[in-house]
């Protein structure tokens, strides 16, 4: 009981930590030019208005600040938010409960909004458009109708697969943003930014070098700007140089390029057990013991920007880039 309790604390800890490190406003956060200064301006617009913002779709991989976009908005309004992910509703009636709590101009942001379940999604396009409740009330001949005026809204929908939104949910948000990876000079700036906040002294090089193997997320930078810092304050002095850096990514298993041990794994399965490809995606997740969406959402979209693995109408393919990072020879009979 005391380990679980040690490592319900541990994980109150990390998630609690994660949240000092989101940015406050827009001007804190890093990268993401183009999305900033849409957003800036319809914020400015619907705060000049005295209106609710209209509903935002954030799209892209994990853990490039889709939550901490929501955050910002809400800061920035001056109003409540309410946070719930996509699969936890279920009926009807929590979404219901959640919509006639809402305030005048509040957010609700939803995560993981593709998997928002299909009875709970009907009940939003009313309530998005006329921010109108329509319940049931009764069975049979006896139904009718009871319809409820909300306050004006504005609903957040964070989503990691775009693809599996349906098509009359989408068309109702008014902003739609897709978020890139960062590259490495925006990442050392969130490095060094977070490290003032942890009360870590990191050096240039070291900052940099730590941006560079975070695979373009903004997650991966402070997770492994933590593991340092532990290293940093066990094994040395407290102060993040180049060689405590490298030490901390050696034991953190991140190579040169940025990847972590199953990446290697992925890329090697498809190597030598599938000739290097093409391979199934379903397949591919049944050798490597992982789900398929957990290999499509978090680790190809690094892989594929690097150009190491490649999605072909008939699978997945390890490139001669990918082969060479594995020390491989590549196979110049399967080109083509």
């Amino acid at each position: 009981m005391s380990e679980l309790l040690a490592a319900v604390v541990h994980d109150s800890g990390e998630e609690e930590l994660e949240r000092s490190l989101r940015p406050r406003d827009l001007s804190d956060f890093v990268g993401q030019e183009r999305v900033k200064e849409q957003l800036s301006i319809a914020l400015e617009a619907a705060k000049a208005r005295g209106e609710a913002l209209d509903h935002v779709l954030l799209a892209g991989p994990p853990g490039l600040g889709k939550t901490s976009l929501a955050q910002i908005v809400r800061n920035e309004l001056g109003v409540g938010i309410r946070q719930v992910a996509g699969p936890a509703l279920e009926r009807k009636g929590d979404i219901a409960a959640i919509l006639t709590s809402l305030e005048p101009n509040d957010v609700l942001f939803v995560d993981e909004i593709h998997r928002l379940n299909r009875a709970a999604e009907e009940i939003l396009y009313p309530a998005l458009e006329d921010f109108r409740l329509d319940i049931i009330v009764g069975q049979g001949p006896a139904a009718r109708t009871l319809t409820l005026d909300l306050p004006p809204f504005t609903l957040i929908g964070a989503t990691t697969r775009t693809g599996l939104l349906t098509t009359p949910l989408r068309d109702r948000f008014g902003l739609t943003f897709r978020l890139d990876l960062y590259t490495p000079v925006e990442l050392a700036a969130i490095v060094r930014r977070s490290a003032s906040i942890l009360g870590v002294e990191v050096a240039e090089d070291a900052a940099e070098l730590v941006a560079r193997r975070s695979r373009g997320t903004p997650r991966i930078a402070n997770r492994i700007l933590r593991r340092v810092r532990d290293v940093a304050e066990v094994r040395h002095q407290g102060i993040v140089t180049t060689a405590i850096a490298e030490e901390s990514l050696t034991l953190l298993e991140v190579d040169g390029a940025g990847l972590e041990r199953f990446d290697r794994e992925l890329l090697r399965c498809v190597v030598e057990k599938f000739a290097g490809g093409p391979v199934g995606l379903s397949t591919l997740a049944v050798a490597l013991g992982e789900e398929s969406e957990t290999i499509e959402d978090v680790y190809e979209p690094f892989l594929l920007q690097l150009g190491f693995l490649q999605r072909t109408p008939r699978g997945r393919m390890v490139t001669d880039l990918g082969r060479a990072h594995l020390g491989a020879i590549p196979d110049s009979s399967r080109l083509f």
